[in-house]
């Protein structure tokens, strides 16, 4: 029979008792433990025989034991064993491993959104909305032989100076810190989902009515951080979320059911979608692996380690949809060319180098230029047929609660959105390579590190904090 492989966790418990078993015997406790229950034993037959006198006061002794651990003997503890202990916990518990708790059987199966809500109103206003939106003609213009065509994302060119927040556009969607942060690709409607470090999905209708309430739904659909939302352009009903947890979870409005699309043992850091491929998939998971999913059939088209570390965005190229970059918290941002994924061990087109983490990397609305934002405080941005050329912007990029933050492209490629640590949004120029501006206002309370710009239209920003709050920018 094969001899059992023990762990790195295994054998370092071994190893510790094996040395708590040889400190014991050295400090010879078996006999100090001997010696201390015969004189017990002498001291309780000496009380006997003692006459107490009628005017001596009886000392109360108090039995002494003596402490013979090496931090009172003045010595320095082993704590090795102590260090190992912590760094296997924080292994186990880290976003990076691969190793998650067992679901339990709701997590496994579809749940209604009745049995997740976690607020008090009824889901039957939401619905109602998306799907009157859903039933509208949209995303629909005229090509150049005039024929209709679909549309998920305009392009246009915005007065930064007209941005301004409004107190009516703030509000607090969910409890705990916004991971992630998704605008309605809708005309009709400025509606956003949100997902937190609980495991929560919020809905935030902006314009509601009166009857509608403050126009805020929370669900409880995943066990831990919602890592990502996609929110399928041409069919609004489809919200899909990822989280840590190893879920994936499609949410059909029309049957009111938040259906497990995938599920994994490991942590899935980060989703996306091309643009032509609705059905497919893109997750980053686990330790550097991308996989491919088919959201309809659930099975693989793809699988590949394409970086050492956690995988934080992905993102596609909107003129040459074969593109993709990743981000990674191996301290680089990798441009691939996914006809040649098949491969055992795919090369990327081009990789770029930072000193630390990439937490994102995003190609700009024309797909001509690629902005990266690193931990090493640098927002990198890259042009040229083969992003060869590039500047870089000094930048704090993480806050003072080692928050991380991700800078996202206008509706242009004039400017890149980022927080910065003072409660305000940095936007940063490509044509001036610098910083041109800050958007600040007195009723911005909190710091916001996640951004979307609404696709469809320009000049509303949605800004997300670590306390749930969602801010909005409106031109």
């Amino acid at each position: 029979m094969a001899t059992k492989t023990l762990t790195d966790y295994e054998r370092k418990r071994m190893e510790n008792i094996k040395r708590n078993e040889e400190l014991f015997a050295s400090l010879n406790i078996k006999s100090k433990l001997s010696d201390l229950a015969a004189s017990s034993k002498r001291h309780r037959v000496e009380a006997k025989a003692y006459i107490i006198s009628p005017n001596k006061k009886v000392k109360t002794e108090t039995t002494i034991v003596i402490r013979r651990s090496l931090r009172r003997q003045g010595k320095s503890p082993d704590s090795a064993g102590l260090l190992d202990f912590k760094l296997n916990i924080r292994k186990l518990t880290t976003l990076n491993s691969k190793i998650i708790p067992n679901k339990s059987p709701r997590e496994l199966v579809p749940i209604t959104m009745s049995d997740a809500s976690t607020c008090s109103v009824s889901s039957e206003s939401l619905v109602n909305k998306i799907l009157s939106v859903c039933k509208k003609s949209q995303f629909k213009e005229e090509d150049d032989d005039g024929d209709c065509v679909k549309k998920s994302r305009v392009r246009a060119s915005i007065e930064l100076d007209s941005m301004k927040l409004a107190p009516e556009n703030i509000a607090r969607v969910v409890p705990g810190s916004i991971l992630s942060v998704k605008f309605f690709p809708s005309e009709d409607m400025r509606m956003l989902v949100v997902g937190n470090n609980c495991g929560d999905v919020g809905f935030w209708n902006v314009d509601s009515d009166n009857e509608d309430g403050d126009g805020i739904y929370t669900y409880h659909p995943h066990p831990a951080s919602v890592s990502s939302i996609v929110i399928q352009p041409f069919s609004l009903n489809k919200i899909i979320t990822s989280c840590y947890g190893g879920q994936v979870r499609s949410l059909d409005i029309e049957k009111e059911t938040f259906g497990l699309a995938y599920t994994t043992e490991h942590a899935i850091i980060s989703m996306s979608q091309r643009c032509d491929d609705v059905n497919s998939l893109y997750l980053g998971e686990g330790r550097g692996v991308v996989r491919v999913c088919d959201e309809r059939s659930r099975k693989l088209s793809f699988s590949g380690d394409l970086h050492q570390e956690r995988i934080n965005t992905i993102d596609f190229n909107s003129k040459n949809l074969n593109l993709m970059v990743t981000s990674s918290s191996d301290q680089t941002a990798c441009i691939w060319d996914l006809r040649k994924l098949g491969k055992c061990k795919p090369e990327p087109l081009k990789m770029i180098t930072r000193k630390r983490a990439v937490y994102s990397a995003y190609f700009s609305p024309s797909g001509s230029l690629l902005a990266t934002t690193s931990i090493d405080d640098k927002i990198g941005v890259l042009s040229g047929a083969n992003y060869d050329d590039e500047f870089m912007i000094n930048h704090k990029n993480i806050t003072p609660g080692l928050v991380t933050f991700k800078g996202v492209w206008g509706w242009d490629d004039s400017y890149i959105f980022v927080g910065n640590v003072k409660r305000g949004v940095d936007v940063i120029s490509t044509e001036e390579k610098k910083i041109v501006t800050t958007l600040e206002s007195p009723h911005l309370s909190a710091i916001p590190y996640r951004f979307d710009a609404h696709p469809l239209k320009p000049g509303v920003l949605a800004g997300a904090t670590s306390g749930g709050q969602v801010y909005i920018w409106s031109s």
